[in-house]
């Protein structure tokens, strides 16, 4: 239960990584990412997609570029994701005390 969690969060990881990316250095290409990151070209190929089918990257000839709604996106981020951590820290179930 958990392990699908975490891979959905590195995965998440992966994708914000590359969408940093675009946006310090558009327009980039695949395979600059894919050394710079370390990501095999698949992977990275697969964030792209992620991030265009969510109009936040759009293919140009020079490589991937920003869209009008990567800012608004970015802005909004950190609160969305402190919400989530907010959320699994409810979740925790603390341990129970010790019997002596």
């Amino acid at each position: 239960m958990i392990d699908r969690l975490e891979k959905e969060v590195d995965m998440l990881e992966r994708h914000l990584q590359v969408l940093r990316m675009v946006i310090e250095n558009e327009p980039i290409g695949i395979v600059k990412m894919s050394n710079e990151t370390g990501y095999p070209h698949h992977k990275v190929r697969y964030s792209l997609r992620v991030l265009e089918e969510e109009n936040l990257i759009e293919p140009s000839s020079q490589g991937a570029i920003t869209t009008e709604d990567t800012d608004e996106f970015v802005a909004e981020l950190d609160g969305k994701v402190d919400h989530i951590v907010d959320k699994l820290d409810g979740m925790k179930i603390e341990s129970a005390p010790e019997v002596e």
